[in-house]
């Protein structure tokens, strides 16, 4: 009879402990600051006002691999997370020359250089450990310009100005790491020559770039 008084008052203890132990683990899920390494699918694509629509030879973008990290901050607001974010990637991404065709997106013969993005989100607790979130900011993305035969880097860059916004899910595999799922879109309309040295950069001018990726990655919060 004592034994089960024991267990009984044991028992009816954590089921009063227990949804509050739930609670704290939720509440600690998606808060503090992260690192990530991501990679998956970049396109740079001539946009709206620059398309080469009649000429069907030409595909008017460039495609490879996106690949990098990111550092960020979340607060869960109690089922609305908010946080900033920043980013450094880059592509393999470049213009090809295929049966002597050139394939154009506006900007010549390039290879895609080094993003940079700033930002936030704000994302809802589709469930206690699964996040869905829009992401929106700045992102600064340079295009290495090349020879006519694609395999000399000359010493200036096509630096590029614009805005992404995107969405993703992520999914917290514990409290203190997750794998994500993401797209967005970018788009740049104003650009710069940068030379090295002390050659002056050229003055700004404008452009009609669209960029779209799918990237995954995986991450830990301290």
């Amino acid at each position: 009879m004592k034994y089960a008084t024991v267990l009984l008052v044991a028992g009816s203890a954590f089921s009063i402990s227990a949804p509050a132990m739930a609670q704290d683990a939720v509440d600690g899920t998606f808060t503090g600051p992260r690192a990530e390494i991501i990679a998956g699918y970049d396109s740079s694509t001539a946009g709206s006002t620059i398309d080469d629509d009649a000429n069907v030879d030409n595909d008017q973008s460039i495609e490879g691999v996106v690949y990098g990290g990111a550092l960020g901050y979340d607060f869960n607001a109690g089922g609305v997370v908010l946080g900033v974010e920043a980013e450094y990637t880059g592509s393999t991404a470049d213009v090809e020359f295929r049966d002597g065709d050139f394939e154009g997106f506006g900007l010549g013969n390039v290879e895609t250089g080094r993003d940079l993005y700033v930002g936030a989100r704000v994302g809802v607790l589709a469930q206690p450990d699964l996040l869905v979130y829009a992401k929106g900011g700045y992102t600064n993305a340079k295009y290495n310009v090349r020879s006519a035969s694609g395999t000399q880097t000359f010493d200036q860059d096509i630096d590029t100005d614009g805005y992404r916004v995107g969405a993703g899910v992520e999914y917290a595999m514990t409290e203190r790491s997750f794998v994500k799922l993401e797209y967005r879109y970018s788009n740049y309309s104003n650009a710069e020559i940068d030379f090295e040295g002390d050659a002056p950069d050229t003055a700004n001018f404008d452009i009609d770039t669209d960029r779209h990726q799918v990237v995954a990655g995986v991450g830990f919060r301290f």
